[in-house]
């Protein structure tokens, strides 16, 4: 019989279980997790050697999202579980942010989390239910992890906080929060809200470490009963290798005074090949000194690069670029740039260049989604593209990766609580925001880029929103936070935190650390910093333009969106599409009905949007006593003549109604074809219309 251990416990009023030696024991760990009603098989694997000539760890993280887990056939024409959906990417993404930076520097052997949602309940998100799986499967795996994490949601709603709010407070939620860490300090931060204060966002991140450190209680204890059972395994013992005391001398005397030389050029091209030429000298140097140690010295250059920038900001508090910590690099704002498109802006701060583009569509251009959850579309996309050229490489375009889509969504994030509701705009919406230049915070950009944008395409936003990257250098007990993070300062640094919002309140965030963890005082330093910072920005770019413009692009689709009763959508509609064919086909519009009744046409010619628009109400339109009509002779009877007043609509006009004097016979008066004006007189309780031509005679 398998040895199967369980730990639960309650958490937001549910119960949270942990299974281990009962599936997928071939793996180097894992793990049942039960969540209410979600259930999620994640699985920790690891090779027993180093993967040869590489110079990264190689972590994967796989978020399998299997249909059957909502009781749905996959939409695919071979109805078949296809790519990860955006979903899924941005779950994988949010294990992998918080467990990298727990594995030891130098580790080099390859490391798979898989996550396979085997079954959901709206009330409870699979994400994190599979993060805690992760981390509780490499806890108990061979593999050298420097954990257990946990993460849990956090909702703000009616003034208190919320851990994993079900699917009726998330809807009522101000904030969707998503915070993981160890037991001692937060990892990773990841949020959406509508324009809550930073005092707020940091109360959240701090309940939500409580929680956290509840259930990295829970993986510990099932750790230690698993290594009693034997269930659990040995971690191996992994010591990075260590360079040659004597090498990382000579590096330091032959570079020091080049490579802080170079770091201090402002231009990132100019400063790279500084960078480059101070390291080919040294190599130069030192090589034949140390003839089997090229390798060594060329990791000790980097180390070295690495602490000189360092010290220089902690210490010296100099930035590469000369900066103040606090300071924000020369911005620049232009909208307009290409002249047929429906909205374009181009945003510059310092080296990060983003050209951000509007494209308005009707409804039927909405994104159909496939994927686990309730929604079935989307009608605000944000795209983000990060070409080779933007920081001067070559390398194959291909699809968007896990990055590209990450940025765009935090983009999507940061401004969807300004997008206008469909009844005041009633279009959807397509961002592109291209990187044509990056030297750090693209991501940022992309949503100042973006609102310029919206704003210049006459998307009649609530707020103009901006954003701002803050970093970290922490050396020991000391610590600098840098506003408007550039590109060697995130990659030698210690965190990448993102904040955006409007002046009113922060629509999004998004936090990752290189290092074991980071505290309160480091969160606050950096919200109330990036505060400033976004505010000084936001500033500059409403100063390009202040507000929305009143007019959409000429070349912007014009569309007329209105309600009809649900039950007159048949009528629209017409036996086999007949009605609105014709509509389409005299009009040239394109017509969309939606379940609910709402109907918009949509042309690039006005009058035609107008004309289908009369035609469209006419067939809804329901006539009332004392209204007039022009309407076509359709039949004739001996009692008198029936006239379409409205399209499917006739009135009875009684040969007494003809005419003021005796009508002996019907045709003396009109004929089949004729047109004629009538007024409507009396509406029976059965709905028949009676006309009268008698009564505007006169």
């Amino acid at each position: 019989m398998d040895t199967v251990i369980r730990r639960s416990m309650q958490l937001a009023g549910r119960t949270l279980s942990l299974e281990t030696g009962h599936l997928a024991k071939q793996a180097s760990g894992s793990v049942l997790v039960r969540y209410g009603d979600t259930v999620v098989l994640v699985t920790a694997t690891g090779s027993q050697e180093p993967r040869e000539g590489i110079d990264f760890f190689p972590l994967t993280v796989d978020f399998e999202e299997k249909m059957y887990a909502a009781g749905k056939v996959p939409g695919s024409f071979l109805r078949r579980e296809g790519r990860a959906s955006e979903q899924a990417t941005l779950s994988a993404r949010l294990i992998d942010r918080p467990i990298r930076p727990l594995f030891p520097k130098g580790y080099r052997n390859d490391v798979q989390i898989v996550a396979t949602v085997l079954c959901v309940d709206p009330d409870n998100p699979p994400d994190m239910a599979a993060m805690i799986g992760a981390s509780c499967a490499l806890h108990l795996s061979h593999i050298p992890f420097l954990g257990p994490i946990a993460g849990v949601h956090v909702g703000y709603v009616d003034g208190e906080m919320m851990i994993n709010p079900n699917h009726a407070e998330r809807e009522a939620s101000l904030l969707d929060l998503a915070v993981a860490g160890t037991h001692d300090a937060i990892m990773m931060v990841e949020a959406g809200a509508q324009e809550v204060s930073e005092e707020v966002i940091l109360e959240g991140i701090l309940e939500g470490h409580k929680a956290i450190q509840a259930l990295t209680d829970l993986i510990e204890d099932m750790r230690q009963e698993a290594l009693e059972k034997g269930i659990a395994k040995e971690k191996i013992a992994f010591d990075p290798p260590a360079i040659d005391p004597d090498i990382q001398a000579a590096v330091k005397e032959a570079a020091w005074d080049d490579l802080t030389a170079a770091l201090k050029i402002v231009n990132k091209k100019d400063r790279d090949q500084a960078i480059a030429a101070a390291k080919d000298k040294a190599l130069t140097l030192l090589i034949d000194r140390f003839e089997e140690g090229e390798g060594e010295i060329k990791q000790a250059l980097d180390d070295l690069t690495k602490a000189i920038v360092r010290r220089l900001i902690t210490h010296d508090k100099i930035r590469p670029d000369g900066r103040a910590l606090d300071e924000v690099r020369p911005l620049t704002c232009e909208v307009d740039l290409l002249p047929r498109t429906h909205g374009s802006a181009v945003f510059t701060r310092g080296q990060t260049q983003i050209l951000s583009v509007v494209t308005l569509g009707s409804t039927r251009d909405n994104q159909p989604l496939d994927g686990l959850d309730d929604e079935s579309s989307r009608r605000y996309l944000h795209h983000y593209n990060f070409p080779p050229y933007s920081v001067g490489e070559t390398r194959p375009i291909r699809g968007p990766g896990r990055r590209e889509i990450g940025h765009g969504v935090l983009a999507r994030r940061a401004l969807e609580p300004v997008i206008p509701d469909i009844e005041d705009f009633p279009y959807m919406i397509r961002v592109v925001s291209e990187a044509i230049e990056s030297n750090g915070s693209t991501s940022m950009a992309s949503v100042c880029g973006s609102t310029l944008s919206l704003m210049a395409a006459g998307v009649p936003i609530k707020k103009p929103v901006s954003g701002v990257a803050m970093g970290l250098i922490r050396e020991e007990d000391q610590f600098s936070v840098l506003t408007d993070l550039q590109g060697l300062e995130d990659a030698l640094g210690d965190m990448d935190f993102k904040v955006a919002g409007t002046s009113d309140g922060v629509t999004a965030i998004q936090m990752d650390i290189k290092i074991n963890g980071i505290n309160k005082a480091i969160l606050e330093q950096a919200l109330k910093q990036a505060k400033e910072g976004r505010l000084f920005i936001l500033d500059t770019m409403l100063k390009c333009i202040d507000a929305p413009r009143t007019e959409l692009s000429p070349f912007a689709p014009r569309i007329e969106s209105f309600k009809i009763d649900v039950d007159k959508i048949k009528d629209v509609i017409g036996s086999g599409g007949k009605t609105i064919k014709k509509i389409i086909e005299l009009t040239g519009v394109q017509i969309d009905v939606e379940e609910d009744g709402t109907v918009s046409v949509l042309s690039n010619d006005a009058q035609a949007a107008d004309q289908a628009v009369k035609m469209i109400q006419d067939i809804v339109k329901d006539p009332e006593v004392g209204e007039i009509y022009t309407g076509k002779v359709v039949r004739i009877m001996d009692f008198g003549a029936f006239v379409n007043i409205l399209p499917g609509k006739d009135g009875l006009v009684h040969i007494s109604q003809l005419d003021k004097k005796r009508v002996n016979k019907v045709e003396d008066v009109v004929k089949v074809g004729d047109e004629v004006t009538v007024k409507v007189i009396e509406i029976d309780r059965m709905g028949r219309i009676n006309l009268s031509r008698k009564a505007l005679l006169d």
